[in-house]
């Protein structure tokens, strides 16, 4: 469509109820409710709506049906491969049953969270996928006034604010712990991300540790996005202290790949010169040289799950469990 000035506009109800020869109030019931309207007058409009390219208003729509058929997930980074497998099974598994996805990036900070969540909410979603347990009050007070179904993931907590799936991030820490105080090592290098999440994985290990016997304990907290080079420059650093290492806890497999790569330059050799382990599996950990010992968590079975909760309570399907616990996997190969 085009203004007085020439320039493109967008097409309205009543471009497309002139197109069709119709009233705007046949063509909104066409549209918004079509069980109640002939079927040649829904070919009419359908075929006005395509010669004006005309946009149906979701939301005005979803006032008639209390559905939009749209769910926010909201993810902290999506240049992070952690959560790249989940976020497309969501997406996959919620098209199979007739939503559509809309994909939020709210970073690591609550009050950011708040912010964005709040005017998601104004587009009336039918639900929403939140990554993470800790949130704001306000965001909790928020959401519970909606009144929307809401799953959280990747993490776990017997309070949560709706349904949850993920697992237990301390205890992938202490199971950390635990296998290299099993080998007999005593002395460590985290290189863990300044997240919430990691933070709580590097201090489940550190428990463990400190709890069996006396360790030597040496810590770098990088910056996000945390990926190769700055697991590089970790290693670095850990390395410049002067400190030896029987192993290297990383937060996540790309600073692992990081930490490998930055010993090969120094001429170090991992597993001989020390242990390097990393956390999620990516998809390039089992084919790095050497591969990457590390924690698996299945991550695109959690994502389909997700959206199976969301949809299931969204049409008035009972969830059976409300809260599930994914679980993990040590996954021991040639750098520890």
């Amino acid at each position: 469509m085009k203004s007085q000035k020439g320039r493109s506009r967008t097409a309205t109800l009543e471009d497309v109820a002139q197109a069709a020869g119709l009233s705007p109030m046949t063509v909104s019931r066409a549209l918004n409710n079509p069980k109640v309207v002939r079927p040649a007058t829904i070919a009419r409009v359908m075929d006005a709506v395509n010669s004006t390219g005309y946009i149906p208003n979701m939301l005005a729509g979803g006032l008639a049906t209390s559905r939009t058929k749209l769910i926010a997930v909201v993810v902290p980074q999506i240049n992070n491969n952690m959560f790249v497998d989940t976020v497309q099974a969501i997406s996959d598994q919620l098209a199979a049953r007739g939503y559509h996805m809309l994909l939020c990036i709210v970073g690591y900070e609550p009050e950011d969270e708040t912010d964005i969540v709040s005017t998601l909410l104004s587009r009336r979603p039918d639900g929403i996928v939140l990554t993470g347990i800790h949130h704001t009050s306000e965001l909790k007070r928020i959401i519970l006034n909606a009144n929307i179904p809401v799953v959280e993931i990747w993490d776990l907590t017997p309070t949560p604010i709706d349904m949850l799936i993920g697992f237990s991030h301390e205890k992938v820490g202490n199971a950390i712990g635990e296998y290299f105080t099993a080998k007999g090592f005593t002395r460590f290098g985290f290189i863990c991300a300044s997240d919430r999440r990691a933070m709580v994985r590097k201090n489940g290990a550190i428990s463990v540790l400190r709890a069996i016997r006396e360790h030597d304990i040496k810590e770098v907290i990088v910056s996000r996005p945390a990926n190769m080079e700055v697991g590089r420059q970790a290693l670095r650093q850990l390395l410049e202290s002067g400190h030896r290492f029987d192993a290297i806890i990383c937060s996540s497999d790309t600073l692992a790949q990081g930490a490998i790569m930055e010993a090969e330059a120094q001429g170090l050799r991992v597993p001989d010169d020390f242990s390097v382990i990393g956390f999620a599996d990516l998809n390039f950990a089992a084919h790095n040289r050497p591969a990457i010992t590390t924690v698996s968590v299945d991550k695109w079975d959690l994502g389909i799950r997700a959206a199976d909760m969301l949809a299931d309570k969204i049409e008035g399907i009972a969830v059976a469990e409300p809260i599930v616990d994914m679980g993990y996997r040590l996954v021991i190969r040639e750098s520890a």
